[in-house]
């Protein structure tokens, strides 16, 4: 009997061990340490880094600087402290968000905090990058043929839909180092096409850097939308353990050495990205900016198009880099709950779905970006800025007032006060803004 369960056990582990060497996340831990730092920087640089002048338009020099910055230092700290507890158990990799969340919660509520926080960024997230993505498509068109026939979105939406199809087969992260590597170049050089052509340009006549709220009410909700459009430019948490996974770890060379080494280049990428387009953008636009600096710029012509067609392609990579780890937890469910035996077929139709939902969703409901600025507070916020501070105070332990626990109590404030007011705005903006919205627009 025991030599039966013996033969079971193995045969489990075997098992185990085929299911894992499939699913995206486990698959391949063959990555460099560049593989982590252009994965990073593709999910952490958004399309949402060219409406950074218009954040700080409403938030002012000192508070907008000061927030940038703070987020930039906070973020880069609790980014540390996931890649420091990926390997914290001895013999144990905690491959996933939900995984560390797990040890530190326990099975069920680990599961319950985690998952759905990081599933509403990053389903949301590929929701946005769908209409990014097809908007962006538009703007190329609409340049560079201004008297062309007027082609609506939506089906600019699926034209960039049908790329992702394709990409979204790609089984596990290092086979999209190729499309995150581009992605991430990319986004460097539309942030600078974006600060270069504003320099360019010029500062425009009488700018002005007084509020450019209507009256008091719209002044403090347009501040706190604000600080969540500069809070949630730095949400690349929820893929940074996954990305880990990816990276060979050995006792004498643990995946957080290189690992980190990317997140700092990633970071100093990120740097380079937002602070001189914010800073840039708003000092020659002043309160007249728009909330897309492309769009104040207009000319050069073939420029702006050129720089369209690059937030594209970033796109494209930042929707595989957050739907990789989506992907991971469907053929998780599928192969050890439904128990699907793992096949191309099981994949391929999985993924197919997913992407359609996610372009359905893209066409069907415009205002999803100002959704995302509701939903995203309550899971943006948590997940990059105050979850692994309280991971980190419930595995780690640091002795009470010390500087550790110290600044890990002041990114849990921050991060909650954060959570509690950027939704506000975000969600007074739908309000405003529902009289003109249509479905399918």
């Amino acid at each position: 009997m025991s030599q039966d369960q013996g033969r079971m056990s193995d045969e489990d582990l075997a098992k185990q061990k085929a299911i894992d060497d499939w699913l995206p996340i486990t698959a391949s831990r063959k990555a460099k340490w560049y593989f982590s730092a252009f994965h990073n920087l593709t999910a952490m640089v958004g399309a949402g880094v060219l409406s950074l002048p218009y954040a700080l338009s409403h938030l002012g020099w000192g508070p907008g600087v000061t927030a940038l910055t703070l987020s930039w230092i906070i973020t880069l700290y609790t980014l540390w402290q996931m890649v420091e507890m990926h390997e914290m158990i001895p013999n144990k990799r905690l491959d996933r968000y939900h995984e560390l969340g797990q040890e530190a919660f326990g099975e069920k509520l680990g599961l319950w905090i985690v998952v759905p926080q990081q599933l509403v960024v990053e389903v949301g997230t590929c929701i946005v990058y769908m209409v990014t993505g097809g908007k962006s498509l538009k703007k190329v068109h609409d340049t560079l043929c201004p008297d062309c026939k007027d082609i609506r979105t939506s089906y600019w939406i699926v034209i960039f839909a049908s790329v992702n199809f394709v990409i979204a087969q790609c089984p596990n992260f290092n086979s999209i180092s190729a499309v995150s590597l581009a992605a991430a170049v990319m986004s460097m050089v539309y942030s600078m096409i974006a600060w270069t052509a504003s320099i360019h340009k010029g500062v425009a006549p009488n700018v002005s850097y007084a509020s450019r709220a209507k009256d008091r009410a719209d002044g403090v909700f347009n501040f706190f939308s604000a600080l969540g459009d500069i809070a949630f430019a730095y949400a690349g948490h929820n893929v940074v353990l996954e990305i880990q996974a990816t990276i060979p770890s050995s006792p004498e060379l643990p995946s957080k050495k290189p690992m980190w080494k990317g997140v700092v280049v990633a970071y100093i990428g990120v740097a380079i990205c937002y602070f001189p387009v914010a800073i840039i953008g708003y000092y020659y636009f002043g309160n007249t900016v728009e909330d897309n600096i492309l769009i104040t710029l207009e000319r050069p012509a073939w420029l702006i198009a050129l720089a369209n067609l690059f937030v594209v392609i970033h796109v494209i990579g930042g929707y595989q880099v957050f739907a990789m780890p989506v992907f991971d937890m469907m053929e998780t469910y599928m192969v050890k709950s439904l128990k699907f035996p793992p096949s191309f077929a099981l994949r391929f139709i999985s993924r197919t779905v997913y992407v359609a939902l996610t372009m359905l969703v893209g066409i069907c409901v415009p205002f999803f970006g100002s959704l995302l600025g509701f939903l995203g507070g309550f899971a943006f916020a948590p997940t990059s800025y105050f979850i692994p501070c309280i991971i980190w105070l419930k595995l780690k332990k640091p002795r009470k007032f010390s500087l550790v626990w110290i600044i890990n109590w002041v990114c849990i404030i921050l991060g909650l006060m954060l959570m509690i007011l950027s939704p506000i705005g975000a969600l007074r903006n739908i309000i405003l803004s529902a009289k003109n919205y249509r479905f399918f627009s």
